[in-house]
């Protein structure tokens, strides 16, 4: 098992989901939320289990890493869903950043969602919203 340390008390915690374009800012180990398009699933059979996969938003991909373990408790997530919230520990090889999931939540009604006109959108409840920190590029 890996340690990933902790992260500084100043990292917000799930349940704000990180766009993906932003993953080189947590630091190692950080606990994250990401969530997107299901793009690719791989099932290598040299890798024991290990379930890989990757997701895109509008900013970018983002690697998910679903052990052998995890993938019995939301199999049917893994295997159907169109589009995944997944929170996990991020994990950086070099530049290669992954999140190795600890949570796998199918969310794909909300893109059912989009096909309705009638549809109003969904105000995130400020009581539970999670404010990211601003990158240092959007400081004056």
């Amino acid at each position: 098992m890996t340690d990933f340390g902790t992260p500084p008390a100043e990292w917000p915690r799930p349940p704000a989901c990180l766009p993906h374009a932003r993953l080189d800012e947590p630091p190692q180990g950080a606990r994250v939320a990401v969530a997107g398009l299901v793009l690719v699933r791989q099932r290598p059979g040299t890798a024991k289990g290990v379930i890989f996969i990757t997701l895109e938003d509008e900013t970018g991909i983002c690697n998910v890493i679903v052990w052998r373990s995890l993938y019995e408790r939301y199999r049917r997530a893994v295997i159907a869903g169109r589009c995944l919230r997944v929170t996990g520990r991020l994990q950086r090889e070099g530049a290669v950043v992954h999140v190795v999931a600890d949570v796998i939540e199918d969310i794909s009604w909300m893109l059912d969602d989009l096909l309705r006109p009638d549809a109003a959108p969904q105000e995130a409840d400020p009581a539970t919203a999670v404010h990211l920190p601003a990158r240092a590029a959007d400081q004056p």
